[in-house]
């Protein structure tokens, strides 16, 4: 599923793109944990509109969550940064923006009188028919926004909805009719898998050391840092079930079931013991941090540590590398205890010697001598035409067909094949390599009118919308102000 998503980045930015404008993410489960700070700064500025950090922060974990709820349980944090979904986010925005610049300059705006009616409509926040004001209030504190962000943040879904309902052009018959063809179209082919796995790679320590020599400023230590550390922990904090009860009436939205509903205080017991202990610690890390400031503690327990190292929290790391050496940072969360840090010295990275990163070197040469020998042998077997399968005809609608080949990569194919203008190719599977020749063709049954119709209206309407942003990115320039984006 990871590969296709990073296959089709274009398609996935579109499909979360539509997403957000159909405004998801009623949910009340806070899925994903990508902070950049501040919920008020600014990330980014496209034309004269700024990207607030706590709209990235919302899109992001509703896509989070969407795609969590689609791919059952199998995505997580790991997953979302192999995707890369922070950049797929942010373009996401990016693209929201141009838009609203456009919206902007001809005026079409959205009145709190249909901005109450998309909230008041919306099924998340409804009970028995109803809006409910509780539920929607739940929402907000959940997500850490106050009434004014969110409504600002639908109010942009909303613009950019509007403008592109005015901007869209129906297809016309004569486009109707090629799609319809091309989507009864019908294809079968041969074809053999050659797995990557199956290709073997020799090679001699020579060979190792001239591609170092070649490419050694890729090889690098990280980036590390001498830092002292202050621990204090929230174990030995006692608290009186009258103490939990009180904390938990003052912060129950934050103690949710999968459903969103409130757990009780019994059920959420063990958390709130917990939300309680770090709560009352804050204040004794503060006293040590001061006590460590005046010379009057010293930090035994010094560390060197690579940057992002999990001892500590993103949000430490950050801190840190915005530090001067000998700064002393305020006492932040990690895990149930709080880090007094002290910053003593900066390492920065350096070439390392072959022996140093040898084990880098042989996976990257290797990876890429792997590819350069599976591609050779898939244009050999192309050349002697030796396939190993045979499909029944498939379309764009039906895929079934293709024998050897999971659901995920059986749509890769059959979009490759389609989208090609060649007889014979080959399709990147990731993992592995298909090489194809179309060996016979034929028109299906015609689907109906109506179908043929939405689907070229979509694909007509994907095609604008493509091609508008392009002319937008040259008309509004995009300033980021936080690396990585």
């Amino acid at each position: 599923m990871i590969a296709w998503m990073q296959k089709h980045n274009k398609y996935l930015v579109v499909t979360i793109w539509i997403a957000t404008i159909a405004f998801i993410g009623a949910g009340f489960v806070g899925w994903g944990t990508y902070q950049y700070g501040s919920k008020a700064s600014a990330i980014a500025k496209v034309g004269d509109i700024e990207i607030s950090q706590g709209k990235f922060n919302f899109v992001y974990q509703n896509i989070y969550r969407d795609l969590a709820n689609k791919m059952q349980g199998e995505f997580d944090d790991a997953k979302a940064k192999e995707m890369g979904l922070t950049k797929i986010v942010f373009q996401n925005l990016v693209n929201q923006t141009l838009l609203l610049n456009l919206a902007k300059e001809y005026g079409v705006v959205i009145s709190d009188d249909e901005l109450a009616r998309a909230i008041a409509q919306n099924p998340a926040f409804m009970q028995n028919g109803k809006f409910n004001k509780k539920i929607y209030e739940i929402y907000l504190r959940n997500h850490g926004l106050k009434p004014k962000a969110f409504e600002d943040i639908l109010r942009d879904d909303l613009i950019v909805a509007k403008l592109l309902k005015l901007l869209n052009a129906k297809a016309l018959d004569y486009e109707i009719a090629v799609i319809g063809s091309i989507i009864n179209l019908k294809d079968k082919f041969k074809f053999s898998i050659i797995n990557k796995k199956d290709i073997k790679v020799n090679f001699d320590e020579k060979e190792l050391k001239a591609y170092w020599e070649k490419n050694k400023e890729n090889f690098k230590t990280p980036k590390k840092y001498k830092l002292a550390i202050h621990w204090t922990d929230s174990s030995k904090i006692e608290a009186t079930d009258k103490e939990l009860m009180k904390f938990y009436q003052k912060n129950s939205f934050n103690y949710l079931d999968k459903d969103g509903k409130e757990l009780s205080f019994e059920k959420a017991k063990a958390e709130v013991l917990k939300d309680y202990k770090i709560k009352k610690a804050k204040k004794q890390a503060l006293l040590e941090q001061i006590a460590i400031k005046k010379g009057k503690e010293k930090i035994d327990n010094i560390q060197i540590l690579a940057l992002n190292d999990p001892t500590l929290s993103k949000e430490l790391w950050d801190q840190i590398q915005e530090a001067q050496k000998g700064d002393l940072l305020k006492p932040k969360v990690v895990g149930t205890k709080y880090a007094t840090v002290k910053v003593l010295d900066v390492i920065n990275p350096k070439i390392m010697s072959f022996e140093e990163a040898r084990g880098k070197i042989q996976k990257e040469f290797e990876a890429k001598k792997k590819e350069e020998l599976l591609q050779k042998r898939a244009k050999e077997l192309l050349a002697k035409k030796e396939f190993k399968y045979e499909s029944g005809f498939i379309s764009l609608n039906n895929y079934k067909n293709i024998p050897n080949l999971t659901d995920a990569q059986k749509v890769i194919v059959a979009k490759s094949i389609f989208d090609s203008f060649d007889k014979t190719g080959k399709i990147d599977l990731g993992d592995s390599l298909v090489i194809f020749e179309i060996v016979d063709q034929k028109l299906g049954k015609n689907t109906d009118k109506a179908t043929e119709t939405i689907l070229t209206n979509n694909l007509k309407s994907s095609e604008f919308e493509e091609r508008l942003l392009k002319n937008l990115s040259k008309e509004y320039e995009v300033k980021t102000f936080v690396k990585g984006l």
